[in-house]
């Protein structure tokens, strides 16, 4: 992204000076982010729990109290943000700090391979021969230290991190933020996810990265006549992890049609500012973690 540096879709095979490219990145993503206040990963450790939804409402939800806030979206190979934010593809343009996100219509700044892709292609990196799996990792590292290093951020109440399945982008976006401010877990109820998210959650404590909570998601369905909860998917994740791991349990959230709407057709702040009682709960579980009134530090 920035001139002289050899971007990862243009990486054949290793440069001789590749240490020291990543290097220099590592300098550039601590220089970035000294105007950005807070750095906090939303993570599942697994996929279809409504991970990347949550982050984009967390977002939208900051950008609508007049904070300062972006959003990266760090699930290469299954970016959603562009669309849950109604965001076209190819909107980026270089500026005189680096590459400029995109801007949602609510004033979140977005990153995101979706807006780097043309409409339904797949990403496909370039392979060195024999290491096909070793280096497509080298490639997405360097993906992620790019998006931090090189788009121009500006200055940031909130980061958010969009976190894939799994656990290795975790321990990746540590390795570059060191000082990173916390984590929200995302899950469903069943047995399943809460496997998966305890994964996430363990490893999240053996780092010493702090866990702000856990949203559960899907957790019932609301019936749209009397608006009486009703379940929807079996097991009790949010407790048990909450119980687990110490993290308090910051809402859950029933199966929403209108906002499953919002999402699709990228509208997630017209919903909010339908002050619903899912929207009204979310709004405050944001402004309560990462409002910028509330002292938190990197």
């Amino acid at each position: 992204m920035n001139p002289g540096i050899r971007t990862y879709h243009e990486l054949d095979e290793v440069p001789s000076d590749l240490p020291d490219q990543i290097a220099a990145q590592n300098t550039r993503v601590e220089a970035r982010l000294a105007s950005v206040s807070r750095v906090v990963a939303v993570m599942s450790g697994k996929g279809g729990v409504g991970k990347s939804l949550i982050s984009a409402l967390f977002a939208t939800a900051l950008a609508r109290r007049g904070e300062r806030v972006g959003l990266l979206d760090a699930d290469l190979n299954g970016p959603s943000a562009a669309r849950l934010f109604g965001v076209e593809p190819a909107t980026l343009v270089d500026g005189p700090d680096g590459l400029e996100p995109a801007v949602s219509a609510s004033g979140v700044r977005l990153m995101s391979m979706a807006l780097l892709l043309e409409p339904d292609r797949a990403l496909i990196w370039k392979d060195a021969a024999d290491a096909g799996f070793v280096w497509r990792g080298v490639q997405e590292r360097g993906a992620v230290r790019e998006f931090l290093s090189d788009v121009a951020w500006g200055r940031l109440d909130t980061l958010l991190v969009d976190l894939p399945p799994g656990t290795q982008r975790l321990m990746e976006l540590h390795g570059l933020v060191p000082d990173l401010t916390g984590a929200v877990a995302v899950t469903i109820p069943s047995a399943a996810s809460r496997d998966a998210v305890a994964r996430s959650l363990d490893l999240a404590g053996r780092r010493g990265i702090p866990v702000d909570g856990v949203i559960e998601n899907m957790s019932g369905a609301r019936c749209g006549a009397c608006g009486a909860l009703g379940p929807l998917h079996a097991g009790s994740a949010g407790e048990d992890l909450a119980g687990r791991f110490g993290a308090p349990i910051l809402a859950r959230l029933p199966f929403d049609p209108e906002l499953a709407s919002a999402a699709d057709g990228g509208t997630l702040d017209a919903w909010l500012a339908a002050s619903g009682p899912d929207a009204a709960a979310l709004m405050e579980v944001a402004g309560t973690l990462f409002g910028a009134g509330v002292e938190r530090s990197r």
